[in-house]
């Protein structure tokens, strides 16, 4: 299983107006678990950064099939404009992914 971390940057200005918007839709999270995701975290801090959490035995793979589906295709273009540029769609390299070093079971 692979354990993944990335950043995204949310405009400062429009981050209260983004935890508002971001009720994942059933059908979104639906096709997020049928895509091969699972225990998928997002934090938040004031100043517009994002961190997400995900699992999976594929990511690249999961995250490929997702970016093939139309609710992603909707969800993607809801969220687009919260994100500061060169943020956002995680099938697109939007998000800066980090590099895990440790993991305590």
């Amino acid at each position: 299983m692979e354990r993944k971390c990335f950043l995204l940057h949310v405009k400062p200005e429009r981050l209260q107006d983004y935890l508002a918007a971001h009720e994942v839709w059933p059908e979104m999270l639906a096709a997020m678990r049928e895509a091969g995701l699972r225990n998928y975290s997002l934090f938040w801090r004031a100043d517009g950064m994002i961190v997400g959490y995900l699992e999976g035995e594929d990511i690249a793979g999961a995250l490929r099939r997702l970016g093939e589906t139309e609710v992603n295709a909707r969800w993607q273009a809801k969220m687009a404009e919260f994100f500061a540029a060169g943020s956002g769609d995680l099938e697109k390299g939007g998000p800066e992914w980090l590099e895990q070093y440790f993991h305590m079971d």
